[in-house]
């Protein structure tokens, strides 16, 4: 795995955005409803061509394009986020037609996309998802039951949904399916979150779909989604580093100039310490994503347990520098309206969804102990028997 430095391209499309997030679409998101699918922020989104980066990206630069959009307007990259976890099995997995009717439309921003894995009974053991997918005796299925904490439902204009397709299969008996928003008997409504992300509820009420809606094979689903999140799990931990950078930002410009004691806040040791520590474990989180995301980029089998760490790390570093920076600027940022209030209410979610933290050291764990079984069972190579003296 590389050292890593940017290079003076990727130095200066990250400002680029962080300035076009500031001056373009913070205005934007500012008039949306909170929870809602802003269409106008993501059809802007669309017009200047960052959609379209979903679909050609590696995952650097989709670590890269997160990170910055994080640093300088949240709703902006969660938007941006939202559309590529619903639209990426449809560009990875999707036939010829689904992909030249619905990719188009989402690139644009025109058509908004939703990833309809979480279940009320089924978050973070995904393999246990119950959404019923019943035979209908002409070569395709019903659909019953229920998503939840879906992103952009349920005003989304199409959704990537997993349903249980073999009953008892596990993770084996799941496929994923691409469901347009006006197909009868789909319904939902929005959830009132703790941060503004646009979330709510799938019903799925005998919802027919068909072979022609498959994405990828059935009972293989499960597939789908996993290539998905450990592409975006390691952009989680971007985000989650841009949230932290702009935390830090506004702690060390508050701490450089907030007098206290005859001086300002930051000739107290115990509050410069902070600021080090906190800047220490963002470089740290940033670093350990884009060597997952690379590891991705370059085929690396460690994949799963790379993304795990990064997002493992930034996500829970991400809450410790938010907690920090409020803590140095004291009540001012409580008022709503205050940028760590603002990040104080987003921070929280990464550590849940797309895996919460425990899910992460579970998949890290698993690997570490997979790895050691292949190691342990291999033969070893013992010294050669020493050579014997034959005397006369």
């Amino acid at each position: 795995m590389p050292a890593f430095s940017l290079d003076p391209g990727q130095i200066t499309w990250c400002a680029e955005l962080r300035t076009l997030a500031a001056d373009h679409l913070a205005p934007l998101a500012a008039k949306g409803e909170p929870g809602r699918v802003n269409r106008p922020l993501v059809a802007a989104l669309g017009e200047l061509g960052l959609l379209a980066r979903l679909f050609d990206a590696g995952a650097l630069d989709l670590c890269l394009l997160r990170e910055s959009l994080a640093q300088a307007c949240t709703e902006a990259e969660t938007a941006l986020a939202l559309q590529g976890l619903g639209t990426h099995p449809v560009a990875a997995f999707g036939t010829t037609a689904q992909r030249a009717r619905w990719l188009p439309e989402a690139a644009a921003g025109r058509a908004v996309a939703a990833f309809a894995l979480s279940e009320p009974g089924a978050g973070s053991d995904a393999a246990a998802l119950a959404l019923d997918a019943v035979p209908d005796g002409r070569g395709g299925w019903r659909l019953h039951g229920e998503k939840r904490w879906i992103s952009n439902a349920p005003e989304a204009d199409f959704a990537t949904v997993f349903a249980r397709t073999t009953r008892g299969a596990g993770a084996r008996g799941v496929t994923a399916f691409l469901v347009p928003a006006d197909r009868p008997g789909l319904g939902g409504e929005a959830l009132d979150m703790l941060s503004p992300h646009a979330l709510g509820t799938l019903t799925f009420d005998g919802v027919p779909v068909g072979p022609e809606d498959l994405l990828g094979e059935p009972d293989r689903g499960f597939r789908v989604a996993m290539h998905t999140l450990n592409l975006f799990r390691p952009s989680v931990g971007a985000f989650a580093v841009g949230m932290a950078q702009a935390a830090l930002d506004a702690a060390v410009a508050h701490t450089a100039a907030r007098p206290a004691f005859g001086g300002v806040l930051a000739d107290l040791q115990a509050v410069s310490h902070r600021i080090a520590e906190m800047a220490t474990r963002t470089e740290a989180a940033r670093l350990l994503v884009y060597a997952a995301a690379t590891a991705y980029d370059s085929g690396d089998p460690d994949v799963p347990r790379r993304s795990a760490m990064a997002k493992l790390l930034a996500t829970e570093t991400a809450q410790y520098v938010v907690d920090a920076a409020v803590q140095v600027h004291g009540a001012a940022a409580l008022q709503r309206g205050h940028l760590l209030e603002h990040l104080y209410r987003e921070v929280r979610a990464p550590r849940i969804y797309e895996g919460a933290t425990e899910v992460q050291r579970a998949i890290i764990a698993k690997e570490l102990y997979a790895t050691h079984a292949t190691h342990a069972s291999r033969p070893t190579v013992t010294d050669a028997p020493p050579e014997r003296t034959v005397s006369a």
